[in-house]
């Protein structure tokens, strides 16, 4: 069985302008999750039924335009950047970290945060009082920690390689360089 370590697949162009849009998208799924937040607890704690009738529509708007695509181009952008640069998919443990965690965190705004804001709008919508405040604010702050984990493994890289990464480091250093 013959192993050879290749070349990162993305050029230099092309590396930076798929990190600018994954930085990009990230920072918005960060700010995006902030600002369902910030209208959660203010749905959550003001006595005004305009303002949590406000608060909860903005969170929908949110949650049905902007969150998904933001989502799924931050992960799609990761993987491009894993999967064609020297970091790899599979070689560092704060990629594979990041990747499932995204992962996750995407499937959680698909199956769990948008539907979850959907009751308290009918509630409001209806006349009637915020559900249960948990509902608003319990998936902003879940996602917000999982997104400054992720920015914060993003910057420090810890951990160290994988163990394929250890031996495809290995394979590299003893292998003869082509040309």
């Amino acid at each position: 069985m013959k192993t050879t370590t290749s070349k990162p697949k993305l050029g230099r162009s092309a590396r930076r302008a798929v990190l600018v849009v994954h930085v990009i998208a990230s920072a918005s799924w960060l700010g995006l999750t902030l600002g369902l937040l910030a209208l959660g607890t203010t749905a959550a704690t003001t006595g005004s039924a305009v303002s949590v009738e406000a608060s909860v529509r903005t969170m929908k708007l949110f949650a049905d335009w902007l969150l998904l695509p933001v989502a799924f181009l931050t992960l799609l952008s990761g993987l491009v950047l894993s999967l064609g640069t020297a970091w790899g998919l599979a070689r560092h443990r704060w990629v594979v970290t990041k990747f499932w965690l995204t992962l996750a965190t995407t499937a959680a705004t698909a199956f769990a945060l948008r539907p979850g804001v959907n009751p308290a709008v009918t509630a409001v919508a209806a006349g009637g009082p915020l559900p249960d405040a948990g509902d608003v604010l319990f998936g902003p702050l879940v996602s917000l920690s999982a997104y400054v984990f992720m920015t914060v493994i993003s910057v420090l890289k810890p951990w160290g390689p994988t163990r394929r990464g250890r031996r495809l480091r290995a394979l590299a250093r003893t292998s003869p360089q082509s040309a």
